[in-house]
């Protein structure tokens, strides 16, 4: 009999025919030229696959059936003395990797451009490096947690006297706390309310988690170790240890270049192009069953849109790193429905109010003949406010007491989220063994090494004591630091004079449109006429959409630079290991995206209209007017500006360059370098995945990034648009399919990282939910009319309504204190007197004219308190519910316990056994448990004994025994 290893490997060795001619190899190659067909090929399933296409790719050694762990691949082409100095390190670390036990075969083709080294790791080498890294391994069926369990189930009983004269144990439920009954009644229904879009587990298997312990070769007894021990260790364990080795071992024997160590520097110094796992077979309908077609079929394809993630079986594939991301955008993905279904009821409230509302009807009443003053100085006429009647309508939908109520729930919505990620998270560390999780220490980066080659002084690191290239801080870092964030500031300059552009680009735009319609030559044609009119009524709405479209253009260019110039900067700083560097490069791309989304949407909602100045005596900058906010407020433009730049950047803009380019690109090589299908079939897994795009480090980096950014305008600015939480969920649905075709696809298997958290990042959701609330408490006091509103029924209105609202806040001016370089010159301006305008000013008449009313001074300490109010009382209820939720669910917590427990009782006693010179075996390990529950029984006789004390006679020994 073979193992299953071995008669995998027979299969996928080509086989000859009676002639001695090689036969095709064989279904798997055709398996692998069926990746390279085209969309309308690859959707034809075949008729049937036989017993060996179901065996699938070829992941095996040539020479001996060995798994194929790792490739490494180097190039053919280049200098002479460059390829001699590279093959010669390629010797020394090969020879380093066999020392160290791996086994290496090489795939040479005679004229080939890439030649590849493949790396397989024994089974000794595995425990040994799994022993070092304390990997937990599942421990035999005897010992799982399900009997663990049982045992503690029966920990609630109580013994009741029975007339006969004995005792019967009867179980006990615990009464729970009523918010205990109130929780698990509500996660009952939400799983009842989930099943429709959980996945079907006989297709998709439940991978259930088994009682783990750190491995130890000493106690490999505790182990469910198979019969094919070369199966113990899953793929991504296999391809984890197998890194950890290439990225330790040197490439140099010269002593003074101790840090010319690892398969990272290797690459950097172009000895190797690349390094990574092997995909375990093909993705494509009529593919072998395996893993990647799995998750293909049941996680990245889109008849999945609706279905719950297999989480489980993304970290097996890929590891705990894109495993965690995938969990955390699926659970703000969840959360984003019940703020998605309260922003649309807010919405659909707006809706049906903004008809029905007293200042919108008297904008749109021509009979108040309200004359509003020019919106430039000379050229532009005066106007009627019934002008901006669809503009004031359009307002009220968003401007209305219920987004009060939704700036206050989205603020807790943000702190339960992160406190309910954090719970979310403490279950998949446990799940995924990362509770103990020990951060490994980061050898150099290459790219530091490489830069400071020439540099003679050297300083021994206090952990590893390797000799490494030393900058002094002040004579070197320093100024590159000071260079490194004087450029950010610069780069964050420009995208504020981008904004400053915007607003000159309004005000002009606003400006021209009202001339061209004064200046329109009059005309029979109807159509002229009528654009004529509709382009004056709408001349706001028009200059706000190109305004924000041209602000999203330039927030995409800008974004290129930043990118660019980002990792130019950081490079410079010649940090030393990978996370540093990651995190100087979070700290800078965060900061200059934020002022870069951000600054044209700040500006609209705490600076655009607020020192405008009045008619007749007009703030200017740069010798023009400051912006004014429209009659209906600023807050509808604030919207807009939203709704563009979220919906532009999340749902085009990214989906353009992640989807769209990538294909154009991957089309347009097809058409250059066509190739036939005896090339396709000839290919090698190895080189058909080292065609794919390579997996960076970066690549969560920009996942993460944008999904940030997108928590920044649902958090910040949510109280102007309620409809963000919709559109984010919508995007966020591709998202995840996008994520996942790409991963599954599109890109080389990445090395199954683990990590416990997402790191810096919940520290940045963190700071922007803290934001948050001042922001919104600004919106609402300062950009929104929610406080005027309130302070004039509760101090102005005769009846406590909002009629007359309107009227209240247009202040009155005298045309004739005009100046004459800013007077009105067209035809029947002369024979206006009084013209209005949005303010709380005294009229001309009035002892102080053109003086703050006493209302502006109501309304401006309204408005403060509530900012006070609001923030404070949020803060204090947000950190309460912080505080209430516990960071580790409580029975989780106690889960933790019991195993840790157990392990330890098994192993101490398991030792014990050993040390006695006994033999340990599943049934003595099944017999530990027995008498551990043996051991809670005598507890059960001793609460016996108390019930008897409670009934006057203790229980005798022959009571005992009758224990039923």
């Amino acid at each position: 009999m073979c193992t299953v290893q071995q008669c995998a490997y027979e299969v996928m060795q080509p086989q000859t025919n009676g002639g001695g001619q090689q036969r095709s190899a064989d279904v798997p190659k055709k398996m692998e030229e069926e990746e390279e067909e085209d969309a309308d090929v690859q959707d034809k399933k075949p008729s049937g696959l036989t017993d060996l296409e179901k065996l699938g790719r070829n992941m095996y050694f040539k020479s001996e059936p060995r798994r194929i762990d790792y490739i490494l691949a180097w190039s053919t082409e280049g200098k002479p003395e460059k390829l001699a100095h590279s093959k010669e390190a390629r010797a020394v670390f090969e020879e380093n990797l066999e020392k160290e036990g791996l086994k290496l075969e090489r795939d040479e083709k005679e004229g080939a451009e890439i030649h590849y080294l493949k790396v397989h790791a024994p089974y000794e080498v595995l425990t040994r490096y799994a022993e070092i890294l304390k990997v937990r391994m599942p421990v035999k069926k005897s010992m799982d947690l399900d009997k663990i369990q049982q045992k503690y189930a029966k920990l609630e009983t109580i013994l009741i006297k029975m007339e006969g004269g004995g005792f019967k144990r009867q179980v006990v439920t615990p009464m729970k706390a009523v918010s205990t009954r109130l929780w698990d009644t509500m996660t009952d229904i939400t799983k009842k309310l989930f099943t429709p879009f959980q996945l079907d587990p006989n297709v998709v298997k439940p991978i259930k988690r088994r009682f783990n312990v750190a491995y130890s070769r000493d106690k490999e007894y505790l182990f469910d170790i198979p019969e094919d021990k070369d199966t113990y260790f899953d793929n991504a364990t296999r391809n984890r240890i197998v890194n950890f080795i290439l990225r330790r071992k040197p490439f140099s024997r010269e002593k003074e270049k101790a840090y010319s160590f690892g398969i990272n520097k290797m690459i950097a110094d172009g000895h190797y192009t690349d390094a990574y796992p092997l995909h375990e077979g093909h993705w494509k309908p009529g593919s072998a069953d395996n893993e990647r077609k799995l998750l293909f079929d049941h996680w990245a394809n889109w008849r999945n849109c609706f279905k719950i993630q297999p989480l489980d079986h993304v970290r097996g594939y890929f590891g705990e790193k894109i495993a965690i991301y995938f969990a955390w955008l699926g659970f703000y993905m969840l959360m984003l429905i019940p703020a998605s279904i309260i922003g649309l009821l807010v919405f659909i409230y707006g809706c049906a109010i903004s008809g029905n509302s007293y200042p919108a009807n008297e904008v749109c009443d021509e009979s108040k003949n309200f004359t509003m003053c020019p919106l430039c100085d000379y050229q532009c006429p005066y106007w009627k406010l019934s002008a901006a009647c669809s503009h004031a309508r359009a307002s009220r939908i968003f401007d209305n007491n219920a987004t009060v109520f939704f700036a206050i729930f989205m603020s807790f919505w943000g702190t339960l989220f992160l406190e309910f990620w954090k719970r979310k998270q403490a279950a998949l560390q446990f799940k995924w063994d990362l509770t103990d999780f020990v951060t490994e220490e980061q050898p150099p980066r290459p790219e530091f090494l490489a830069k400071l080659e020439h540099i003679t002084t050297y300083k021994e690191h206090p952990i590893t004591g390797i000799k490494e290239p030393h900058l002094p801080f002040w004579r070197r870092r320093f100024p590159i630091y000071l260079m490194s964030w004087t450029a950010m500031l610069f780069l964050a300059f420009l995208a504020i004079v981008a904004v400053v552009g915007v607003i000159a680009y309004r005000i002009s735009t606003l400006a021209a449109l009202q001339v061209l319609t004064r200046d329109t030559p009059v005309t029979n044609s109807t159509f002229i006429a009528s654009t004529a009119e509709l382009v004056y009524q709408n001349a706001s709405l028009v200059t706000t959409v190109t305004a924000a479209c041209i602000n999203l253009l330039i927030i995409v260019i800008l974004n290129f630079i930043y990118n660019r110039l980002a990792f130019w900067l950081t490079d410079m700083e010649c940090l030393r290991t990978q996370k540093e560097y990651d995190d100087s490069i979070t700290l800078k791309l965060f900061s200059l995206q934020f002022v870069n989304y951000y600054s044209s949407i700040i500006y609209i909602a705490f600076v655009k209209g607020r020192m405008v100045g009045r008619p007749g005596k007009y703030a200017t900058l740069f010798g023009g007017r400051q912006e004014e906010c429209e009659a209906g407020g600023c807050l509808i433009e604030l919207c807009i500006q939203l709704a563009i730049i979220m919906t532009g950047k999340q749902l085009i803009v990214n989906n353009i360059v992640e989807i769209l380019i990538p294909k154009i690109i991957k089309w347009i090589k097809r058409r250059i370098w066509p190739e036939t299908q005896e090339q396709k079939m000839s290919k090698s897994p190895w080189e058909k995945d080292y065609k794919l795009q390579p997996a960076e480090t970066t690549s969560l980096f920009y996942e993460y990034l944008e999904m940030v950014l997108q928590f920044g305008f649902l958090t910040l600015f949510v109280a102007a648009f309620p409809l963000g939480p919709l559109f984010a969920l919508i995007n966020n649905i591709l998202e995840i399919r996008f994520d996942a075709v790409k991963f599954t696809t599109e890109l080389r298997r990445p090395m199954a990282e683990r990590i416990p958290d997402i790191g810096v990042w919940y520290s940045v959701l963190y700071g922007i939910s803290r934001i948050a609330v001042i922001s919104n408490a600004f919106i609402i006091a300062l950009t929104s009319d929610f406080i005027p509103r309130l302070v004039y029924t509760m101090a102005y209105s005769p009846d406590g309504s909002l009629e007359g609202y309107v009227d209240h806040t247009l202040a009155v001016f005298n045309t004739s204190d005009f100046e004459e370089a800013k007077r009105p010159v067209f035809e029947g301006s002369e024979i206006v007197e009084t013209c209005r305008y949005r303010d709380f000013r005294n009229p001309p008449d009035s002892d102080d004219p053109y003086e703050y009313s006493q209302m502006y001074w109501h309304v401006l300490a309204a408005r403060f308190a509530f900012v006070v109010v609001f923030e404070n009382v949020i803060v204090v209820i947000t950190g309460l519910i912080a505080w209430l939720i516990p960071d580790v669910p409580a029975k989780l917590k106690l889960h933790i316990r019991r195993e840790a427990y157990m392990s330890n009782e098994i192993i101490i006693k398991t030792e014990l056994m050993r040390a006695q010179g006994e033999q340990v075996g599943e049934a003595d390990i099944e017999r530990i448990i027995q008498d551990e529950n043996q051991r809670y029984r005598s507890n059960e006789l001793g609460s016996m004994e108390l019930v008897h004390r409670r009934s006057a006679s203790p229980p005798n020994d022959k009571e005992k025994d009758n224990i039923v």
